[in-house]
Parts: C-alpha cells; sequence; structure tokens
C-alpha cells in the first residue's frame, strides 16, 4: 500500500469513529464499542446557533477584541442585537460604534453607550441578557462576577485575570453561575476550532499511546505600545498602554501565551503543579513587563510541559504545542506523526471553490465560540468554561511568579496568595506603579 492510501485509509478510520456523535455540543461521550477499549467520541458543533427568543448583548471593553468579539457574536445566528456598549474611553466606544455599523449595519443607540470606571455596571444594568467581557484583564474579576450577579450570561474573554485572588474571584463566580443556570463559553477558542476538538479525540482514543509530555510556545514579534502624551494622568497612560503593564494584562505569559498552556491542560486532563522558570527584558519600550519566558511545568504525576513565549522583533517565530505519547506525537491541531517522522493521521479540511483543501476549519473558531454559547443557551445545553480557563490562567501566573522571583512556585501557594496587584483607587490620577521590571533573587513573591 503506497503511503497516499494509507494515510487515506487512516483519515477514513479516524473519521469513522466519529460518526454518531451525541448532539451538537457538550464536552464529549464514552461509547461502548465491541472492542474491551471504550471509544471517545467528540462533540460536533453546529454551524450556526438555531433561531429562539432574542439575545440581547452588552460589551464591555471596546477595544479591538471586544469590537471583534460583538461581530462574533452577531456573525453567530439569527435574532441577535448588540444593545449597549462600555468602555472606560470615548474614543474606544466611538470606534467600536463605527466598526459595528460599517461591517455588520449594528447601530447602538447613545443611551446606551457608556464611559468611565463604572460603564461595565451600567451595562450589565441595562436591559441585555448576554455579556461580552474584554475589557483588561484586570478588570475582569469584578466585571464577570457582578454579570454573574445580575443573571447575565457571559462569554469571558482570557486571562480571566492578573492574579490569585482575582482568579479565585472568577472561580467563584462561576460557581455561583452553575449554580443559577448561566452560561459562560471562554476566549480560549481553541477548545471550540473543530481541527484541534477533532485531534483531541483523536489522541483521547489512543492516537499517540499514553501521553509522555509537552512543549508550548508563543514567540512572536513585538506586539504593540502607546507612548505616553503630554495631559495624560498615570492612569490613562498606562491603560491606553495596557498591554504592557503587568497589573493591568498579567504580562504576555498571562495574555496570550495561556492560550498555549490552556491546550496541553486539555490534552492532560489536568493542569500542573509546580513551575520553575525564567525570562527578562531587552527592548520592550514601555511599562514593567518581561520580553520572554521559559518554564518547566511538571504534573502531579512528574510528567513535564515546557513553555515558552516571546515578544521580541527579528527573531524565529512560533505559536504552536506538541504532544508526545509513547507511540508518536501531535502538534494538536491536524496532525499525528510516528517516532520515525512519518504522518499517520491529519485532519481533512474542507474543500474550497477550486475543489482543493482549505487551510483552515469551516467556522472561525472566534465565531464557533459565541455558536456553540448561544446554542447551549437556546438548547438548554449547559455550557460553563470558567473553571477550564481560570485553570490554566493560574498555570500562567504561576510561571510569571517564577521566572519574576527565580524560584519554583507551586500550585497550592498560588491557591493560597494573598497576592493582588493594582492601585489602590481607579481614579484618571497618578498611579504609584514605577515602570521597573522584577530581578529574579530579589522580586517578593
Amino acid at each position: 500500500m503506497n503511503q497516499k492510501k494509507a494515510l487515506s485509509r487512516r483519515k477514513f478510520l479516524g473519521n469513522a469513529a466519529a460518526i454518531g456523535a451525541l448532539g451538537a455540543l457538550g464536552v464529549g461521550a464514552v461509547v461502548s464499542s465491541c472492542s474491551r477499549r471504550p471509544t471517545y467520541v467528540g462533540p460536533t458543533f453546529p454551524d450556526q446557533a438555531p433561531d429562539g427568543q432574542r439575545l440581547r448583548a452588552g460589551v464591555i471593553g471596546c477595544g479591538g477584541r471586544g469590537t471583534g468579539a460583538a461581530i462574533n457574536f452577531i456573525n453567530s445566528g439569527p435574532n441577535l442585537e448588540i444593545a449597549a456598549l462600555g468602555d472606560v474611553f470615548e474614543h474606544r466606544l466611538d470606534r467600536c460604534r463605527e466598526q459595528l455599523k460599517e461591517r455588520v449595519g449594528v447601530e447602538v443607540p447613545d443611551a446606551n453607550c457608556f464611559t468611565g470606571f463604572d460603564a461595565y455596571q451600567r451595562v450589565i444594568d441595562s436591559d441585555v441578557d448576554y455579556i461580552i467581557l474584554c475589557e483588561p484583564p484586570y478588570f475582569r474579576p469584578r466585571s464577570f462576577e457582578a454579570a454573574i450577579q445580575a443573571r447575565k450570561h457571559v462569554f469571558l474573554e482570557k486571562p480571566v485575570a492578573v492574579d490569585p485572588v482575582g482568579l479565585r474571584q472568577v472561580m467563584a463566580a462561576g460557581r455561583m453561575a452553575e449554580s443559577a443556570g448561566l452560561y459562560v463559553a471562554a476566549g480560549t477558542q481553541r477548545r471550540h476550532q473543530r481541527d484541534y476538538v477533532k485531534t483531541f479525540e483523536m489522541v483521547k482514543n489512543g492516537a499517540i499511546g499514553d501521553l509522555v509530555s509537552a512543549n508550548c510556545y508563543w514567540n512572536q514579534s513585538k506586539l504593540w505600545h502607546v507612548n505616553r502624551q503630554e495631559g495624560w494622568t498615570d492612569m490613562e497612560a498606562m491603560i491606553r498602554d495596557w498591554v504592557n503593564w503587568t497589573w493591568l494584562s498579567g504580562d504576555h505569559i498571562v495574555e496570550q501565551h495561556v492560550h498555549n498552556i490552556d491546550v496541553v491542560n486539555w490534552f492532560f486532563e489536568k493542569h500542573p503543579v509546580k513551575a520553575l522558570g525564567f525570562g527578562g527584558r531587552h527592548r520592550r519600550p514601555t511599562g514593567d513587563q518581561y520580553d520572554f519566558f521559559s518554564v518547566d511545568f511538571v504534573f502531579d504525576d512528574n510528567r513535564h510541559m515546557h513553555s515558552m513565549c516571546r515578544q521580541i522583533d527579528g527573531c524565529t517565530n512560533n505559536v504552536s504545542e506538541l504532544i508526545f505519547g509513547t507511540e508518536g506525537y501531535t502538534n494538536a491541531q491536524n496532525r499525528i506523526w510516528d517516532y520515525n517522522g512519518n504522518v499517520i493521521w491529519e485532519y481533512e479540511y474542507p474543500l474550497g471553490d477550486d475543489g482543493e483543501p482549505m487551510n483552515s476549519v469551516a467556522i472561525s473558531p472566534y465565531d464557533q465560540t459565541h455558536i456553540n454559547l448561544v446554542t447551549a443557551i437556546r438548547t438548554g445545553n449547559y455550557l460553563n468554561e470558567t473553571q477550564n480557563v481560570a485553570e490554566s490562567n493560574m498555570c500562567a501566573i504561576m510561571g510569571r511568579v517564577s521566572a519574576y522571583t527565580g524560584r519554583e512556585v507551586t500550585w497550592d501557594e498560588m491557591m493560597n496568595s494573598a497576592m493582588r496587584l493594582g492601585p489602590e483607587n481607579l481614579e484618571m490620577g497618578p498611579v504609584d506603579i514605577p515602570a521597573v521590571p522584577p530581578t529574579p533573587g530579589t522580586a517578593p513573591a
């Protein structure tokens, strides 16, 4: 049998395992078969949410991600409305309104547009059912808790907090959401990306044997920064430049690399319990963060994950994951190899207009996340991703603290930590947080 035919047969066998998927949503199911080993069948995602009672969404945080998530929500199905917008800054809110009108024909009336530090609460208190929570990560715990207390469903962008105190607040609100029957989807969209979901199914069914270790990467060029302008207070300058300040973003190991850490946690079906890492800063022009991190995470059974992330121009980039098993390895997204380097399975992408396979899934995972959340709300198939995203977020913080301090840091230490980042008061004035990155060996835990 030639390699092409062998690969096609493997694809067929892999696809056959998915026949009989139970429902459009859910965490997957284990079904019995003639073999001694049960077969896991992953969820099958709908292309569009079903029609149902009108859902009115309010957006908290109107920057690029908030605007994008609002559009993803509108794209996800019928009878959906963006009814309210809130941001600290008016210019961000105005830009969001312009983009919504231009790109999806949505107009939000002036009376439902709120600015200032209390904008989040005014959006929540408006006549909405569904909160799109995309403000800078520092603010997310209070807003998420307030949304759940007000009985709203939530799309919760990652990361969900920048410190252990905030994460415990998010975890508690997630449990409150479950008790109240409220639905929550997180911005860890790889869990809603069809090729990743199918690869997880293959791995769970033994395609690479028992899992041994993992590597994950988010190495990219510099992201962005905003130089301080005359007349801006410390607070305004920091929030405009939020992605470069640890108290606002969590540092890029938390703000970005949490995606890759989450994939490994998902595939291993557990989280690491300790971390030892290092990092540093060479070229970042603003803020107090590092430019790179390298962290060795260890699970409770002594398996290891190596995590690497970097934001520096002119370097080799890599955003990916590798999961290693006793019988092969996978990139977690679309391919499985044996240890001779042969591809033994790959995801079959849909065909394009030219009849050739596309290089992406049929539905954007950003749209798919909202499709799945709206579908869950309208069908009663419960969805709450708070705990998963919070655990991955805590792992990223564990790695950050280890790199900042130079010490091994444990999960239990972080879960019991009183660390709370940020200023005492939220107002447009001075902020006593210097732009000085931590020094390992001297930085406090």
